[in-house]
């Protein structure tokens, strides 16, 4: 079949169904776990009689087109290897638009989690070696493993060059994964959606978000939506070569201002820390109901930010004197406090419990007489024993991620990783990543696949390395 200057390859599109790749692509490629990477799609489709390649042949283009549209994330890695129409459709504005068209409760929503293997800060700061190490780190960091909780399924995507060496993942919001320079100093961030291997450097002057004040390893928040983009950098300040505090935050912010289209942007608004404000190196931010959220140490607190106020707050955290790992996640469009609880004078057993922020009824959300906590989960003790063994009990803690109705508890330097229904209140231990190396220290981030976010229509993206 021909038409608009392509010609139609049944065998190569048969080869997409399967998971075959025809040809070889720059940038971003894709794997999975299993044999075929369209696995997601049910055995009996790919086996049926009615896949004849002269019935497919004859398929209108514009129907071809819908079903792409229809097919779960990964499938879109696999069509870019089709031919160089398929590769060329998905970010074609006719085909974003007929994506847009149909409605979110007709497309499946995918909450997935993508892991990155987590950089020692360490190696940063100490050594003579720097440069060697920095490039070690990044060959790794730049290869992501996509966990699918529903299917209990990995993936791999390498980044391959796209991203530039000295680059961390830091954050996730609508599809987009956030990266920040390594190098003490002003801070360079990046915006990178995997599914269509474009970096959006900059939102300031169509070139980079870049940092007014210098940082060694700030906490960064990243919420995405269809009209707007907001992202917090804040503490580690470098008051000087050898002084660090955390004094200060920028908030960059862009939104469409509809009608006749464009965008409006306001960026580099800095906004002090609370005072004793003591952020985390190098921290996740949670984003919920309008407002960023990280702990604080030192007091052990919980930091908010409110967008809409351009104001920070505190939050006493439940226990705060018996907390060790205290991690925010979002879950269910709540904020969820996981920890682990020991009060040994007390001789209460050790535990892992979970919090959920409750809503205030008043309007003023940022007074802290009106935030309260309330215990929604405590693991079982034989299941804690289990969490224990493998390395949950010890020093370095453990990290948290949740999405939807899902929360994965990681452990430093273990390939063992928990995971917590929150709906049907279920726990279980997931099957280890084959891909990372059997050395753990995974830090994974919330990731719901996207082929497109409508608000970075209106910020024209830049190609060209930094």
């Amino acid at each position: 079949m021909e038409g608009r200057g392509f010609t139609f390859n049944p065998n190569s599109y048969n080869n997409f169904l399967s998971g075959t790749n025809t040809s070889s692509t720059s940038g971003i490629i894709f794997d999975s776990c299993s044999s075929s990477s369209i696995n997601m799609m049910s055995s009996n489709t790919c086996a049926s009689p009615i896949m004849n390649s002269k019935i497919w042949s004859k398929l209108p283009e514009t129907l071809v087109d819908r079903v792409i549209a229809f097919l779960p994330p990964p499938a879109f890695f696999d069509a870019r290897s089709v031919c160089k129409r398929w590769s060329n459709l998905l970010i074609s504005n006719s085909f974003i638009e007929m994506y847009l068209s149909i409605s979110s409760s007709a497309r499946q929503r995918h909450t997935w989690f993508l892991f990155f293997k987590h950089k020692k800060l360490k190696s940063y700061i100490h050594g003579n070696n720097y440069k060697q190490r920095e490039i070690e780190d990044n060959s790794s960091s730049r290869e992501g493993y996509l966990f699918d909780p529903n299917e209990m399924k990995w993936y791999k995507i390498s980044f391959g060059s796209v991203i530039p060496s000295g680059f961390s993942p830091c954050s996730s919001s609508g599809g987009l994964i956030c990266w920040v320079s390594d190098v003490a100093g002003i801070k360079n961030l990046i915006l990178c959606n995997p599914l269509l291997v474009k970096i959006y450097h900059s939102i300031l002057m169509m070139n980079t978000i870049t940092t007014r004040t210098p940082r060694l390893f700030p906490s960064v928040g990243l919420n995405v939506t269809n009209s707007s983009l907001d992202v917090v950098v804040a503490g580690d300040d470098l008051i000087s070569q050898f002084n660090v505090k955390n004094v200060s935050s920028e908030i960059y912010h862009v939104y469409s201002s509809g009608g006749g289209g464009g965008y409006s942007l306001w960026g580099g608004t800095t906004s002090a820390l609370p005072e004793k404000c003591s952020l985390q190196p190098g921290g996740k931010m949670v984003f919920v109901d309008g407002k960023f959220y990280c702990m604080s140490y030192s007091p052990l607190n919980v930091s908010g930010y409110d967008v809409g106020l351009n104001e920070w707050f505190e939050i006493e955290a439940p226990m705060r004197r018996h907390l060790r790992s205290p991690n925010l996640v979002e879950c269910r469009g709540r904020l969820v406090l996981i920890a682990a609880v020991e009060k040994s004078k007390l001789k209460v057993p050790k535990s892992l419990r979970m919090w959920v922020l409750q809503r205030s009824s008043s309007t003023t959300c940022t007074n802290n007489q009106h935030k309260k906590w309330l215990e929604a989960e405590k693991m079982p003790q034989n299941l804690y024993k289990q969490f224990s063994e493998a390395g949950g009990d010890g020093d370095e803690g453990f990290d948290c991620v949740g999405n939807g109705n899902f929360i994965i508890i990681t452990l430093p330097g273990s390939d063992n990783m928990l995971l917590f229904d929150f709906y049907q209140k279920a726990w279980q231990w997931i099957p280890p990543c084959p891909y990372s190396g059997g050395d753990g220290g995974l830090r994974g981030f919330a990731y719901e696949p996207q082929l497109f976010t409508p608000i970075l229509a209106w910020v024209p993206p830049h190609e060209s390395g930094i």
